[in-house]
């Protein structure tokens, strides 16, 4: 990717706002090398990289990145013999141990059932080096000082070293407190020079303490003496701490050594810690931009939804659709320099370069960006005092350059196209460089001046008019992107407005042509039909929301009301059935005892009388059929089309079929519900009749799509009784078998002033507070007459 757009669209700066996001020096030294790349496959494996460390931030808030450090330059010198400090050592074991933790984090949100396919084979390619780990922290500690622990030897070492200091300083303390020690000591302190013990002695005591002279004072009157008593203990420290010495060498060397085995290791674990702590800026980075995963294609084609400038704070930029490379390839951003024209460009261009680097993009869900070989950008003035270049003759070298680089598979972003020079020669040129372009079959953007680009537009086939919209009212760029509709001057309105006088407006308007005149007037009625088509689009998706809600409900509220149904039926039958059984038993009992009384007393009572007394006792009982269940392997009687009736088992309702939408399934109208409906659970009944689908309510409007629920929670007790008495009507229009009032728990007065109303309500036939999964006693629900 050429550097020099790089720098344009401001890349850079983006790269400089990762870098506070990496966690250690590996990630940032990956944000630094960061470019965008050219290779569908790749930019589609780094987004997905920064799509699974977002989950991880949307589930975690956080990885554990702390303590990971660049230990290969440390790792090349334990190959090549060096012994490492211990501050190196201590890194060495910071690194490992911050793997181990990055390890076991991952690996407890896979046991938790996540799907991180990536970070998963990452970790796989870490070795576990706990051993090495453990080993360096039992012989430094984290400042680096090497422990008493790191052998036996070094152990008992230091113990003589501090005996033997121990007897030193004892002995100096005790010339310190002699009687004589404050008339022949500068200072009744013991110091250290030249790594010995010594005492500060006044010039003409000298020769008191005997020993060796190790330094004196700037004025000569002080002098620092070893005396001669520890001249011996002196010697000795000095061995011990040479012992010592020796000693931690061997121990820092032995470590190293180990280090060393490990190398390879090492140096992949270093690797992958980067990638990880580079999948996590560039995450984090999306997340403070509110960005998004695009979606990449090799196809040319840009749909970005309400996308913004990356750079620019999220409350101050305003979000823009920008769609290119479906049915036109080509947009030329028309009108004057009222702002907003460059950053369009700018926002499309840098977009472009972080999909293409692997960073989200600040846009909505299910935006589609494309992945360029080249973008090519010619933005600003980029006049060069060196060259004695005016900004036309700036521009136009660059402009030689792109065209002879642009390729099919290229973005190309020009601001003002042929500004700088004679109208209609620049007006010219923008033409004939934006038809090579085109031409080429590379995707460009252009902003311009120039009216007779507002033709070009509409006079070329994948070209397309757009503009930045500008508010007469205000006095200002809105900066939302008009595509479709070319720029208008707004000269007159503006000047109008801001007290130019009438007649002056007048007297200019008679000076531009009927031709002119008529463009401007058709692009403002192209503005106002573009925005009463979006706030007309706005209404219909909200009546479109409103309508599906209300479908959902009904079909919630129908399965409910079939359900009690069915279940009301089968409690009845079986409350019937045993009224009958005890009848039976009552009448079984009775035959016997008319048996018994033929027997006793010879009654003429006889046999099949008995039995068909019996038998029709037995066929009064009622047969209880259960609700049958649909299987998958019941077959209906024909091919079914559309127009059948049909019976529904699940719902045992009848319907007539609409269409097929899938092959296995029928969309079913059974009265006012339309379902989707499994072809097994269907059986015909009659075929051929036609069925015309009726809308969910006869009346128009949102305001009569009534819901189930009416919350009056937070209202006044008057307001809510109104309320109430509307809702009611509206639902009986609607037809609902019970509905749902929300009134809250509270005082309990709006509870049990709505109560009474209700019970008092024509309409009304039982009024009962809700159950434990309906909100209690918060809620009252309605059964109609």
């Amino acid at each position: 990717m050429n550097k020099k757009v790089l720098r344009t669209l401001e890349f850079d700066k983006v790269k400089e706002q990762l870098l506070a996001f990496a966690s250690s020096s590996l990630g940032k030294e990956k944000v630094e090398n960061l470019l965008p790349s050219s290779s569908l496959e790749e930019v589609q494996k780094w987004q997905a990289e920064t799509d699974e460390a977002a989950t991880v931030l949307r589930l975690k808030g956080h990885i554990p990145l702390g303590g990971i450090f660049n230990i290969r330059p440390h790792v090349k010198r334990a190959e090549i013999g060096g012994v490492l400090s211990p501050q190196e050592l201590v890194e060495t074991a910071s690194t490992i141990y911050a793997s181990r933790m990055i390890r076991q984090f991952i690996d407890q949100l896979v046991e938790d059932g996540e799907v991180l396919p990536i970070l998963e084979e990452k970790i796989q390619g870490m070795a576990i080096l706990t051993p090495l780990e453990k080993e360096i922290k039992e012989s430094i500690d984290e400042n680096g000082a090497v422990l008493d622990s790191a052998s036996s030897n070094l152990k008992s070492i230091r113990t003589q070293l501090r005996m033997t200091e121990s007897r030193i300083r004892e002995k100096l303390e005790g010339m310190v407190r002699s009687k004589n020690a404050q008339t022949m000591l500068s200072d009744a302190i013991i110091t250290i020079r030249n790594d010995r013990f010594v005492l500060p002695v006044k010039q003409e005591y000298r020769g008191h303490y005997g020993g060796i002279i190790h330094d004196q004072s700037a004025s000569g009157q002080t002098l620092f003496i070893e005396p001669e008593a520890i001249v011996q203990l002196n010697n000795s420290l000095r061995e011990w701490k040479l012992k010592e010495q020796e000693e931690i060498e061997k121990i820092l060397l032995e470590l190293t050594l180990k280090v060393s085995d490990h190398a390879v290791e090492l140096i992949e674990v270093v690797k992958v810690l980067a990638e990880i702590d580079f999948m996590f800026t560039k995450a984090k980075y999306g997340k403070t931009i509110k960005g998004t995963k695009p979606i990449m294609n090799a196809s040319g084609i840009i749909k970005l939804h309400k996308a913004r400038h990356p750079l620019l704070p999220i409350d101050e930029a305003v979000p823009n659709d920008i769609y290119l490379g479906e049915e036109f390839t080509s947009i030329v951003i028309t009108g004057p320099n009222t702002g907003g024209k460059t950053v369009t460009l700018k926002t499309m261009g840098l977009c472009t370069l972080l999909a293409q680097a692997g960073l989200q993009v600040p846009a909505l869900d299910g935006s589609r960006l494309a992945v360029f070989s080249n973008v090519f950008a010619d933005i600003g003035d980029e006049q060069s005092i060196e060259q004695s270049l005016s900004t036309f003759s700036s521009h136009m070298v660059n402009i030689v350059q792109i065209l002879k680089e642009v390729t099919h598979d290229s973005l190309v972003l020009f601001d003002e196209l042929g500004a700088g020079t004679d109208p209609q020669e620049g007006a010219a040129l923008a033409i004939s460089i934006l038809d090579t372009v085109y031409s080429k079959g590379a995707r460009v953007v252009a902003t311009t001046h120039y009216p007779e680009l507002k033709a070009y537009g509409y006079n070329r086939e994948g070209v397309v008019n757009a503009s930045v919209e500008f508010s007469i009212e205000t006095l200002s760029p809105t900066y939302r992107l008009l595509i479709g509709v070319p720029g208008r001057s707004n000269a007159f309105e503006i000047s109008n407005r801001l007290g130019l006088p009438e007649d002056v407006i007048t007297h200019a308007k008679g000076h531009i042509g009927t031709d002119s005149k008529q463009v401007e007037s058709m692009i403002a009625s192209l503005q106002d039909s573009k925005r009463n088509a979006e706030k007309e689009e706005k209404e219909a998706r909200e009546l479109m929301r409103q309508a599906e809600k209300l479908h959902k409900d009904l079909q919630k509220q129908m399965i409910q009301y079939y359900e009690k149904e069915d279940e009301l039926n089968e409690k009845a039958k079986i409350k019937a059935t045993q009224i009958v059984e005890k009848a039976k038993e009552e009448a079984e009992e009775i035959v016997r005892e008319l048996r018994q009384l033929r027997i006793q007393k010879g009654a003429e009572v006889k046999e099949h009388e008995l039995i068909s007394a019996k038998k029709r006792l037995e066929d009064a009982t009622p047969q209880i059929q259960k609700k049958v269940k649909a299987k998958s392997s019941q077959k209906t009687a024909r091919t079914l089309k559309p127009g059948d009736e049909v019976k529904v088992h699940s719902f045992n309702q009848k319907g007539s079929l609409l269409k097929k939408v899938s092959d296995t399934e029928w969309q079913v109208q059974m009265g006012i519900m339309k379902m989707k409906v499994k072809e097994s659970d269907l059986e015909f009944i009659k075929g051929e009749k036609v069925v015309e689908s009726k809308p969910l309510a006869t009346v128009k409007g949102k305001d009569f799509h009534v819901g189930l629920e009416l919350d009056l929670r937070g209202e006044r007790f008057e307001n809510a009784l109104v309320r109430v008495e509307k809702y009611l009507d509206d639902a009986l229009l609607a037809g609902y078998p019970k509905v749902s009032i929300i009134h809250g728990k509270g005082t309990g007065a709006l509870r049990h002033g709505v109560q009474e109303f209700l019970k008092n309500h024509r309409s009304v036939k039982r009024v009962r507070l809700g159950e434990a999964g309906e909100g209690g006693s918060g809620v009252s629900v309605i059964e109609f007459k």
